[in-house]
């Protein structure tokens, strides 16, 4: 494989370069471990994609995405009223926010990072018996979901289980030994979490608790474990490039930085705050919402750190819906002041076109989003 700092002149052909490195499975991890000092031309990125990088730590140090402290919901109802409100103008503002004694203990936290970076961290003849490409289904373990759509790699390996709905749901014997047991117990853990969140979504809408849930939103889970291995050229790539999510996600993630939120023109660094975990809301949810709620553009800096960053992400979306079923704005928050800004779509049709659209960004909220009348 070429690399950047080869020199090559010859004619390049980057589809056989992509297609040579992921037949030989080692992963991003594997071109880490192996010590190179310069980084394959595919995963070099335009000026217009990295011409920012350095700037957040610069720029942006003052601010920090709002930190919420899920214990008030054990309190009164007008505790519970406060909390409603606080998370209802994180996810109107920011779209991202951090929450705190959500009730998961810190030893659950830990070994399920622990146990995501053992699996990344076992040799790669090991890893590789689990790679493949094959991602409406059961494990996939590989680089960049979208190697061959995207125009430049970034740099990360992903361990994908589909949790639900149960015809997609891997096989328990499918899930990698190393890891198994702390994936199960953290979607049960995540899953707790995820609906006490949307239930104060639903009343930050002013719609009942548990609409959100009626909606399907816990039918659809897929947990991913990233591994972002250190990178020699981290000017020159990314770990994961700007985009949106589609339904809500619980993130936990080491102490490694790299995550970052647009808010406004500015990228923010999210610093990792030791036992929270990371909520944000996806292009589903703005359009449920009517724009009430925002979802917003996030990336993920390659690593310049010996110490892997790992990541644990599980989606939350809408699962075992029909074909006939259509979505859009909740009626109880459409008015003569506030129309309707999105159309109806099923599930079926804004799944296509969110996996389509690849990470670039907010593309999808325009492709559903109602003409403006004159």
């Amino acid at each position: 494989m070429a690399d950047v700092a080869a020199g090559v002149t010859s004619t390049y052909d980057r589809m056989k370069e992509v297609k040579e490195f992921d037949e030989s499975k080692v992963g991003v991890k594997g071109l880490a471990d192996s010590g190179i000092i310069s980084i394959p031309r595919f995963f070099v990125h335009p000026p217009e994609t990295i011409s920012d990088l350095k700037k957040p730590s610069q720029a942006c140090t003052t601010k920090s995405i709002p930190v919420i402290d899920l214990a008030h919901l054990k309190y009164s109802p007008l505790e519970r009223q406060k909390l409603v409100a606080e998370i209802k103008e994180a996810t109107a503002t920011w779209g991202f926010f951090q929450v705190i004694n959500h009730g998961v203990p810190v030893s659950v936290l830990d070994e399920t990072i622990n146990a995501i970076g053992a699996f990344h961290d076992q040799p790669q003849e090991v890893r590789a018996k689990h790679y493949k490409r094959q991602e409406s289904e059961g494990v996939m373990y590989a680089t960049n979901n979208d190697l061959y759509r995207a125009k430049a790699a970034t740099w990360h390996d992903s361990l994908l289980v589909w949790l639900s709905p149960e015809k997609v749901r891997a096989k328990e014997e499918e899930i990698p030994e190393i890891c198994r047991k702390e994936v199960l117990a953290w979607e049960s853990h995540a899953t707790k979490v995820a609906e006490a969140l949307f239930e104060l979504l639903s009343e930050g809408l002013g719609v009942e608790a548990g609409r959100f849930k009626e909606l399907g939103f816990l039918g659809g889970k897929a947990l991913v474990g990233h591994c972002y291995p250190y990178c020699p050229r981290p000017d020159l790539t990314v770990g994961i490039t700007s985009h949106t999510d589609s339904g809500l996600t619980v993130l936990l993630q080491n102490q490694v930085a790299g995550l970052q939120v647009k808010h406004g023109d500015e990228w923010v660094n999210v610093e990792p705050i030791p036992g929270a975990l990371t909520i944000n809301i996806g292009d589903f949810i703005q359009i449920i919402s009517n724009d009430n709620y925002t979802s917003v553009e996030h990336r993920v800096l390659a690593n310049p750190c010996k110490e892997p960053r790992i990541s644990v992400v599980i989606f939350f979306n809408v699962g075992n819906r029909g074909d006939s079923e259509y979505f859009g704005p909740l009626e109880e928050l459409v008015s003569a002041e506030k129309p309707r800004l999105y159309r109806k779509f099923t599930v079926l049709e804004f799944q296509k076109n969110f996996l389509s659209k690849g990470l670039d960004s907010k593309s999808i909220i325009e492709q559903f989003k109602l003409p403006r009348e004159a």
